[in-house]
């Protein structure tokens, strides 16, 4: 996910390029488990400090269910939108001062979208992932899972401080 824009940096405020992705990104994260190649648009943008790089791109990855623990595959959409500062000055060559160096246009004119779009992944994963909005889960006395079938448990249990309750029947 590695862009030149040298080209794209001589050219005036304003100008840009349109990318179409379709990359394999299964090597982007140890914790992420990526099952379709990563899928979308990129539009970039030259401005008076750099390049503005945007983007609405999709991807699957395997999940765990919260509920059951059973692998699902969940669907990710998300944007992107960065600006990238250049190195070097076009015209000069010389260093010019920059504090973020992931978002930055290296010495050779390249952008690299790895660590931006990886941040971007993690943050479009939904908070609780369920195989299916009426997953049972797991019964908390067994661990039988409830949507195989109904667990052998009598009575669900009770919490010692509200059992004086049951009297008021």
């Amino acid at each position: 996910m590695r862009f030149n824009v040298a080209q794209l940096l001589k050219r005036a405020t304003g100008s840009s390029r349109r990318y179409q992705m379709r990359e394999g990104v299964e090597d982007l994260d140890l914790e992420l488990v990526i099952r379709e190649p990563l899928v979308g648009q990129i539009e970039m943008v030259r401005t008076v400090d750099g390049i503005l790089v945007r983007g609405e791109l999709t991807t699957a990855l395997e999940l765990r269910c919260d509920r059951c623990l059973e692998p699902l595959i969940q669907e990710v959409e998300f944007k992107i939108e960065e600006e990238f500062r250049p190195a070097l000055d076009m015209s000069t060559g010389a260093q010019l001062p920059y504090d973020e160096e992931e978002m930055r246009i290296d010495e050779h004119h390249i952008i690299d979208l790895t660590e931006l779009i990886r941040q971007s992944i993690f943050l479009a994963l939904p908070m609780h992932p369920v195989c299916r909005l009426n997953c049972f889960g797991f019964c908390d006395r067994c661990g039988q899972n409830l949507n195989e079938g109904a667990c052998d448990c009598s009575e669900s249990m009770v919490d010692p401080r509200l059992e004086i309750l049951r009297k008021l029947k």
